[in-house]
């Protein structure tokens, strides 16, 4: 009997090997497979030791190794690659995954005739892999979907169609693939396919366009398994969730499950592009039934001319609007996704566009760097589009960051990131939200031009840890990775606390708006309420408030007495437009906060941080009218 390794690198720990088990168990379904290959799944996080990675690997002297190679993983897939081909020479090998599709004189040297590179959907080119492997002498020209080298020649087989009827590919949860206990983070997907074609995205042009799904009952029954099996959070990988109606039928069900088994907790999704009523539902369902989630809001750029030369102009940007108009209302966080720089995109409409968010009094902007993804409409005409990218200097992945276009120069590119992350600092974390809404709504300042200032005082501020730490992320392109964000919010609301309220104060003090006594109240409002990410005791900032009277009150709380200016304005951010005649209650309750964990790594604590900066509203604090709070109080 042969034997056969799936080996996937994923991005983090305790996540399910979804790919490499789906080639296992289509795989599986030949009994003539079953009865000449034992075919055993290898995974492992990037962060894990690759030495120990490459001797575990080379140790189980595989006939065949097949890897599944991403953006994430793809540099040390090429080390692994390269150290289980010298030690196993008579192996054969067999990759797969958008990083390496169609481009396997890339990856493969013609001396390497025993790699073979599948070009797209996975299951069908491997079954046929493993029966020519079968017949002692394959002939690697009759697998469909496949690349090699044979002679000195590149040979690229047609490809076969894709899987219509997903029923082809049995289960491997309720096959039993995945150990109980050994895995967090399961991974559903329901469909596949994506009606658009957005230019920087391999979803769409990966799959024509076309959707297909699989059947219900099998998806409910995979569900029951995860929650039965306590996989605490459920990644749905539809490229498009809520764009089904059954979809909300599955929400359902996750949360049936949950109430009875404790699991899952967490969702997390991709959202539909023009279903927002339908979207809002299922976000409604998940947060009635106690499941932590916010809902993902994918605009990209809020500029007509960028959303056209990315074919993204059919999905309507008032649909957006609608649905975080819908989820703020209903108090459910959501978050807003920008990418930056896209082709179209220059530094004032992305400032503009910024600023039109945060005018939108949106819960959270994310901007992400854009990727130059292989197999993509962009890399196809990155030429055209005058794309330069930047390599991640990272040592498992094999990122190439965008960082210049026919419309942004280099310089223009980090004065974009510096600007996110100046709204990161000041707005998602809200170190001066109510600021920046007072000189926004006054017309003395803009969103997007406080933000600008403030860069320009953070590059000042070299002093600063916090400084030197988005000097450094601007520098060495640190917004591709997770979890900086998550570290940002670290230091900003917890490590670093008291250096940013005088980082803040320095700021405001030095600007023209500073003779105005409404902005010197809001920035007061601002110190007051920044949000604690942890749960831990409120502390009055050390700063002499003159604008505002704030005093202690019970139940980590604050009293606070301020100008009708300033209370108009909270009661309309904050509570609704509900009328403030006096004092306000500031309270900040623990609701979902962890502690820090002191015996955790601070990777973990970041970690957690950067799930609390996607869901917002769990670590705001709450604005109450004094006299109401007190009545309820006694009432309680």
């Amino acid at each position: 009997m042969k034997n056969v390794t799936l080996v996937e690198l994923t991005a983090f720990d305790k996540i399910i090997p979804l790919a490499s088990a789906y080639l296992k168990s289509y795989a599986s379904k030949d009994p003539d497979i079953e009865a000449a290959f034992e075919l055993d799944i290898y995974d492992a996080p990037v962060t894990a030791d690759r030495e120990v990675v490459a001797a575990e690997l080379e140790s189980r002297a595989s006939d065949v190794y097949a890897l599944s190679c991403y953006v994430w993983n793809m540099e040390l897939v090429r080390w692994i690659l390269a150290r289980l081909g010298s030690a196993l020479p008579d192996a054969q090998f067999i990759l797969g995954g958008p990083q390496v599709m169609s481009h396997a004189s890339s990856y493969v040297p013609p001396e390497r005739t025993n790699i073979v590179v599948c070009n797209g959907e996975g299951e069908r080119s491997f079954h046929q892999y493993l029966r020519q492997l079968l017949t002692g002498e394959p002939d690697f020209a009759q697998v469909q979907g496949i690349s090699f080298w044979r002679d000195g020649d590149l040979v690229t087989t047609e490809r076969p169609e894709r899987i219509k009827d997903l029923t082809e590919i049995p289960s491997p949860f309720t096959a039993g693939y995945f150990e109980k206990g050994k895995y967090t983070f399961a991974i559903l997907e329901t469909n596949r396919g994506c009606p658009y074609n957005c230019g920087f995205c391999f979803w769409g042009a990966a799959t024509n366009s076309k959707v297909n799904r699989f059947e219900t009952d099998r998806v409910l029954a995979d569900i029951t398994w995860m929650s039965e099996n306590e996989f605490t959070t459920i990644f749905l990988a539809d490229a498009n969730w809520g764009m089904a109606p059954r979809d909300v039928d599955f929400t359902r069900h996750m949360v049936e499950c949950s109430n009875r088994t404790g699991y899952p907790q967490v969702i997390s999704m991709n959202a539909a592009k023009n279903k927002p009523d339908r979207v809002a539902d299922i976000t409604r369902i998940l947060v009635d039934g106690g499941l932590l989630t916010s809902q993902p809001i994918s605009l990209q750029s809020m500029d007509s001319d960028v959303l056209r030369l990315i074919d993204r102009s059919n999905i309507r940007a008032e649909t957006y609007t609608a649905l975080q108009r819908t989820l703020r209302e209903q108090k459910i966080s959501s978050y807003i996704e920008m990418i930056w720089p896209l082709p179209g995109e220059t530094t004032e409409t992305f400032k503009n566009g910024l600023t039109e968010l945060c005018r939108s009094q949106a819960d959270t902007i994310l901007v992400y760097p854009q990727l130059l993804l292989h197999n993509t409409p962009i890399y196809n005409s990155r030429e055209v589009l005058g794309v330069r990218v930047r390599r991640v200097p990272d040592e498992v992945a094999e990122a190439e960051v965008v960082v210049a276009t026919n419309w942004v120069t280099e310089q223009d590119y980090d004065e974009g990131v510096w600007l996110y992350y100046a709204m990161q600092s000041l707005y998602n974390l809200r170190g001066l939200y109510y600021l920046a809404n007072h000189l926004d709504r006054t017309g003395q300042l803009a969103f997007g031009d406080l933000y600008a200032e403030a860069v320009a005082y953070f590059k000042r501020r070299d002093d600063s840890e916090i400084c030197r730490f988005l000097a450094e992320s601007v520098a060495g392109l640190g917004n591709y990775y997770l979890l900086n964000a998550g570290r940002l919010a670290h230091l900003t609301l917890h490590a670093n606390r008291a250096e940013f309220d005088g980082l803040l104060a320095d700021f405001v003090a030095g600007q023209p708006f500073w003779s105005d006594p409404d902005a010197r109240t809001m920035f007061e409002l601002d110190l007051l309420a920044r949000p604690y990410i942890y749960s831990e005791r409120a502390r009055l900032p050390d700063y002499p408030f003159e604008r505002i009277t704030v005093e202690p009150y019970r139940g980590n709380a604050f009293q606070v007495t301020a100008p009708p200016r300033a209370t108009t304005l909270l009661s309309e951010l904050d509570m609704a437009g509900q009328r403030l005649d006096g004092p306000v209650l500031l309270r900040h309750p623990a609701r979902r906060k962890l502690p820090y964990l002191r015996h955790r790594t601070l990777e973990e604590n970041i970690s957690y941080c950067q799930g609390m900066t996607l869901h917002l509203r769990e670590m705001l604090p709450e604005w109450t009218p004094l006299l109401l709070a007190e009545t309820g109080a006694l009432a309680g």
